[in-house]
């Protein structure tokens, strides 16, 4: 059995797959919210993060073809498994196993397409600008696209923090999940190691999600940033649009 045939067809090579993804997201996810908690220091270390990271364009774009690419194999392996899961699993222990399984576990295939979805929505409504285009020429006074005022404009809106708040929670779940599983796929069979596995992941997953809903938390009920973003409104829009030139 050559290397694509272990990872692709057995069993085991695909769970080592999805843990394998599932890890480079976790890391993408952890990295992704202490650039997003840098808000609560204001305007200016959240924007030049982003003019930052938007200066190595080529290293940018390794990073979301690498992201890409797991989060596909990710989904299509995972579901894969359950399908052949499923299909190998007498009649008779369905019920059984259903009642055994976590909550975590049982919303797994539906967590996976919702949080797929509000990526998709995520990209659009602050990457590529396309859900608010007028995003394209919010610019601070230091000419770097603003990001800030684009985070509060954004999570002033309660339907769209609460479609961010859903697919955080289901994260999460996920992500607690995944590190149970990623326990079973290395072959851990000791009780103690599992269980702290398992804690550590869920820990893990309740501090994501208290980080990433933190901040429309603040933009909805604690009035961060108004004064900004009325300031920046005041602005012309000569001025505003210096992006664009």
């Amino acid at each position: 059995m050559n290397l694509f045939t272990f990872f692709w067809k057995s069993s085991i090579g695909k769970k080592w797959l999805v843990a394998i993804t599932g890890l480079i997201w976790v890391g993408y996810v952890i990295g992704h919210l202490l650039g997003n908690l840098q808000v609560f220091l204001g305007p200016e270390p959240i924007n030049e993060y982003a003019a930052f990271l938007h200066s190595i364009p080529v290293g940018l774009w390794i990073a979301r073809i690498v992201l890409i690419a797991a989060l596909v194999l990710h989904i299509v392996l995972t579901i894969k498994l359950t399908v052949e899961n499923r299909a190998a699993r007498p009649e008779r222990y369905q019920k059984r196993a259903y009642v055994q399984a976590t909550l975590a576990s049982r919303t797994m295939m539906l967590s996976g397409p919702l949080v797929l979805a509000f990526i998709i929505f995520h990209l659009l409504h602050f990457t590529t600008r396309d859900i608010n285009r007028d995003y394209r020429t919010w610019v601070d006074g230091a000419g770097n696209t603003d990001v800030y005022r684009m985070l509060i404009a954004g999570f002033s809106s309660p339907l769209i923090s609460g479609f961010y708040a859903l697919a955080v929670v289901l994260l999460c779940i996920h992500l607690s999940h995944g590190f149970s599983s990623l326990a079973q796929t290395l072959g851990i069979n000791s009780k103690k190691t599992m269980s702290l596995l398992s804690t550590g992941g869920r820990i893990l997953s309740v501090l994501v999600a208290i980080g990433y809903l933190s901040v429309p938390a603040a933009v909805l009920f604690g009035g961060m940033g108004k004064a900004y973003k009325t300031e920046r409104e005041r602005l012309p829009v000569a001025i505003n649009s210096t992006a664009n030139q």
